[in-house]
């Protein structure tokens, strides 16, 4: 029963190397008698997902993508997004909550003493890992200051998936000399994330302009005709500069986590 439950992982997966030690100290301890069948059962019980009534934690993602699943905290009670941090905390060394309330902080911390919060970004972290070298690559720009909570969500990501991440705010094309002070450090990066309400005219402007995908974001910032975020959508889907690839309305996270497949690479 044992080994069906750990060759049931699929093939091919990029494990990382510290859970595919764990698993093999447990199998060595049962081989070696000190950990009993019952007992290596129990400890491999939550592997797939561990069901806590409200929510399924999904524990098995960290083995199948190499980063644990992100809990979208927006919706969930201040006392559920706890309860999930403590529980995937337990079997995890990172832990990301995005669209998180300052209430839900103070929850969290309740229970994890390491838990920090991003006040801008809106998220909740917890990093227990051991600090490895982090990969340059990754910059995020914002066409305007209140596009920022979403511009900071992406970086939040992006950085404790182990990325270094060079910020540039309020860059827009209102002042496109602001973006030219920039160029220099912009060529250097190996992706950019741009983020940006109204017209949403940043992404199709900065990519004209570097050789390295670009990964727009649109905001729902704007006047009544931006349409909550669909004027700028549009825009950034019609891009005439090839590499620009869109992410949905507000979506930071989503940019964030793709920004840091694609600086990680041949990488690893």
């Amino acid at each position: 029963m044992l080994i069906a439950v750990v060759l049931w992982m699929p093939d091919r997966v990029e494990v990382r190397k510290i859970d595919q030690e764990r698993l093999k100290q447990l199998l060595a301890d049962v081989v070696a008698g000190k950990v009993d069948i019952e007992s290596a059962l129990e400890k491999l019980r939550n592997l797939p997902y561990e069901d806590i009534g409200f929510a399924k934690l999904d524990h098995h993602r960290e083995l199948r993508r190499d980063f644990p699943e992100v809990v979208f905290g927006q919706g969930k009670t201040n006392e559920q997004i706890a309860a999930i941090v403590e529980k995937m905390a337990a079997s995890s060394d990172k832990v990301l909550v995005t669209r998180a309330s300052a209430e839900s902080y103070e929850a969290v911390a309740g229970i994890t003493s390491d838990a920090v919060y991003n006040k801008v970004a809106r998220t909740i972290i917890v990093d227990r890992s051991k600090k490895e070298a982090l990969r340059d690559g990754i910059t995020v720009l914002s066409a305007g200051t209140a596009d920022m909570p979403v511009a900071e969500e992406a970086a939040v990501t992006a950085e404790i998936m182990g990325n270094v991440v060079d910020r540039g705010y309020d860059v827009g094309v209102a002042g496109i000399h602001r973006l030219f002070d920039h160029l220099p450090r912009l060529r250097k990066a190996r992706v950019v994330v741009v983020v940006a309400g109204m017209e949403g005219a940043l992404p199709g402007v900065v990519s004209g302009l570097i050789s390295v995908p670009v990964i727009a974001v649109p905001t729902s910032c704007g006047y009544g005709t931006s349409f909550g975020g669909i004027a700028p959508l549009l825009t950034m889907l019609n891009s005439c500069s090839p590499g620009v690839s869109v992410v949905n309305i507000d979506n930071g996270f989503g940019a964030g986590y793709l920004a840091s497949l694609i600086n990680r690479g041949d990488r690893e």
